[in-house]
């Protein structure tokens, strides 16, 4: 996952005894869910037959990210109206255990309700479903808990159906529900119990947006500043910062829909690096905030902004760059600190783009939903190096485990290198 700053990204997971850099990627961002990974000897050509350790066929198309810890992958699965969770042996490709997370599976344009990825700390897994299931499992598959988080709060009311997925800091999850468009029932985040499954508090996210705008497909993320953590949550928008103890706000930025748009739902989700936190809206603006403020920060702690943001894809951000990529598949590099423009407006290949951008290995992996990734240098130059066409439906995010690239289609996981 890189930081040299006083205020880091809080450690997502608890790293395992012994866990080698580069080797678990238990987020759906990454180790430290910038979307940045400490690995070398990565792959920069493959195709559906060349380079493919394996792959592994699956029942249909899902936004949900692989999550790797060890020898074990984590998949949610959509097959038909049933929902579960797959358990895939990394060395082999193959399934070695499903479970059951309900049914209620449905189609909405790109999603269906297995677009949440997992989380894990390397002993347990928790994964959320688009219809409310929540739940936590061992590694051989024995079922922790369950929780069905509808029936507890409500009918979720976004337009294109739940797809957050879950934030594990330490013995706690973050899920938040932050809707509007069919609910007038408040958004809301919960911190559950990540042993028990119990909450341990709810606490109500207002917002004055209108319409659409209130929807929010965004995860939460964790920062730390001076020895305390704050979690941040976008959409709605705004940006607040809360206390994770009590979930109570600290601080609200607002001017991410400046012109009160209706339709403003955001996809991307925030990232928390280099003392800043990068908070996408509906690509105009991407607002970089400082961290350390109280109440309204929406002046005091802007550090940069651009119009020049991206819808979906949620930005890769290393110690020295950003990488923003749009949903046309044009690409920025801006400067992670000031927000220089380093290099910008270039396409990758033309096509629409879900996935969200990974840099690894001194490469930039950008996956459109054709099934193409394009391998660029992930430095001050534009550079491609390479194009790889697995020519499948691609809507899920890159993982990236030791030497080794997890690509999702809608027929395969790919486990990508030797």
């Amino acid at each position: 996952m890189l930081r040299a700053f006083v205020v880091v990204i809080g450690l997502l997971v608890a790293q395992g005894a012994g866990a080698q850099p580069g080797t678990n990627w238990p987020h759906w961002r990454g180790p430290e869910m910038t979307g940045v990974a400490v690995a070398k000897n990565l792959p920069a050509t493959w195709s559906a037959t060349e380079n493919v350790a394996w792959k592994l066929a699956l029942p249909e198309f899902s936004g949900s990210t692989p999550i790797i810890w060890g020898d074990r992958i984590f998949l949610n699965v959509g097959d038909g109206t049933d929902l579960y969770l797959l358990c895939v042996d990394r060395q082999k490709g193959v399934e070695l255990w499903r479970k059951p997370l309900g049914s209620g599976n449905v189609k909405v344009r790109k999603q269906n309700m297995s677009s949440p990825s997992p989380v894990t700390d390397g002993t347990r897994v928790w994964v959320m479903t688009g219809t409310g299931i929540l739940k936590s499992f061992d590694f051989t598959g024995r079922e922790l808990w369950s929780r069905d988080i509808q029936k507890d709060y409500g009918p979720f009311g976004l337009n294109w159906g739940y797809a957050s997925s879950p934030l594990l800091v330490r013995d706690r999850l973050y899920v938040q529900v932050l809707h509007g468009m069919k609910t007038d029932d408040p958004s809301y985040v919960l911190a559950i119990d990540a042993a028990s499954g119990k909450t341990l508090w709810r606490v109500e996210r207002p917002t004055d947006a209108v319409a659409e705008a209130p929807d929010s497909y965004t995860t939460p993320a964790i920062l730390r500043n001076g020895g305390k953590e704050e979690l941040v949550i976008t959409g709605g928008d705004y940006a607040t910062g809360h206390d994770p103890a009590t979930g109570a706000e600290l601080w609200r930025a607002g001017g991410f829909n400046p012109n009160k748009d209706r339709a403003y739902r955001v996809v991307a989700s925030p990232i928390v690096a280099n003392g800043l936190i990068y908070v996408p809206s509906r690509v105009k603006p991407l607002i970089a905030l400082r961290v350390g403020g109280r109440g309204d920060i929406t002046q005091s702690h802007m550090a940069w902004t651009t119009d020049m943001g991206p819808d979906v894809p949620t930005p890769a951000v290393t110690d020295k760059y950003i990488f923003v990529l749009n949903d046309r598949g044009i690409l920025w590099c801006r400067d992670a600190k000031t927000g220089a423009e380093i290099w910008g407006n270039q396409r990758a290949r033309t096509g629409t783009y879900s996935a969200s951008p990974v840099v690894a290995d001194g490469k930039l992996y950008v996956t459109s939903e054709d099934g193409v990734t394009t391998v660029l240098e992930a430095g001050p130059t534009f550079k491609v190096i390479a194009e790889n066409d697995l020519a499948d439906y691609t809507l899920s995010s890159i993982a990236v485990s030791g030497s080794q690239l997890f690509i999702r289609t809608t027929k395969f996981l790919y486990c990508i290198g030797k």
